[in-house]
């Protein structure tokens, strides 16, 4: 699925103007014909470390819309529509998130000047995806390819979980589809009300509409925590201070901190499920600094079984 103009004329200048500016790749996902879509941005000499951005369910490369300008300061940022998420194609297996996390390795190395290892921000649903990148199984032979991972308000750590009073959007149009995008957004994404824009609702409008995939589906009670507890590379957490699905930045934190004892949190005050968003400032000062910190080293594999 590739986007036209037309498809870009719904959403704010905001993101129109994001998208412009970003060089966008296609990678195979399979070998059926399917591919998948990376947009990055970064210094015009083609210098700075490369980030790679992963994004949430039911959304795309805009979940990371307002920390991409400042992070591309920085280093190479690489943002993937994740197989089955905006202009992605799904893998033939859409309920396999071995299958997804595959074709975002193979897509990542196909990527021009991926020669060495690069760190990855994994927000919710992208947290299991980007554990399973680090895999064997998945081509991911950490630390080679990835060499650090943060993970953001992640659901599977088998924590408390509470349910959001999201309402279906299904057969709806116009400004009752915006009302109960905006009611869905306060329910389980955004903590303060007064950061619900029109940005976020084209957002979350754009990036539900264009979900084509199940692998979501399979992250609840603790899939992430399977998964996570093979990874040999270090695991950093950033937390949203009132994440309504996930609370308790201290608890889900101390279920990484039983295998890597090292690990680091940071939590984004005021803020809940999607704190790039609706803090986005506090959020990529956290995420740089926790990139700036020396790599742990890799912990021995029978540790991680």
């Amino acid at each position: 699925m590739t986007l036209s103009d037309t498809d870009l004329a719904e959403v704010s200048p905001e993101i129109r103007a994001l998208a412009a500016s970003s060089k966008r790749t296609r990678t195979p996902v399979g070998t059926d014909g399917a591919v998948m879509t990376w947009r990055e941005w970064g210094p015009e000499s083609g210098g700075g470390e490369p980030l790679v951005l992963l994004h949430g369910s039911h959304g795309g490369w805009m979940h990371w819309l307002r920390n991409i300008p400042e992070l591309a300061r920085h280093r190479r940022v690489i943002v993937p529509d994740m197989p089955g998420f905006g202009e992605s194609d799904p893998p033939a297996d859409i309920e396999s998130p071995q299958d997804h996390a595959r074709a975002m390795v193979d897509g990542l190395r196909a990527l021009e000047g991926i020669s060495g290892p690069v760190d990855v921000i994994a927000f919710s649903l992208g947290a299991m995806l980007g554990c399973f990148m680090t895999l064997p199984e998945c081509g991911g032979d950490a630390p080679q390819l990835i060499r650090r991972l943060i993970i953001v308000d992640a659901g599977g750590l088998d924590t408390p979980l509470r349910t959001a009073d999201n309402r279906s959007v299904k057969g709806l149009t116009g400004q009752a589809l915006r009302d109960v995008n905006r009611h869905n957004l306060g329910a389980m994404m955004i903590h303060d009300p007064a950061c619900i824009d029109d940005t976020a609702i084209d957002i979350s409008m754009f990036c539900g509409r264009r979900t084509r995939t199940r692998v979501m589906y399979h992250v609840i009670p603790d899939k992430l925590l399977a998964v996570a507890k093979r990874v040999r590379v270090p695991i950093d957490v950033i937390w949203a201070e009132f994440d309504y699905i996930h609370p308790d930045p201290e608890l889900n934190t101390a279920v990484i901190r039983a295998f890597q004892p090292e690990v680091q949190l940071r939590v984004v005050a005021d803020s809940g499920h999607w704190p790039m968003y609706e803090q986005p400032a506090a959020f990529t000062a956290a995420a740089l600094d926790l990139l700036a910190t020396p790599v742990r080293p890799l912990l021995p594999e029978t540790e991680h079984s």
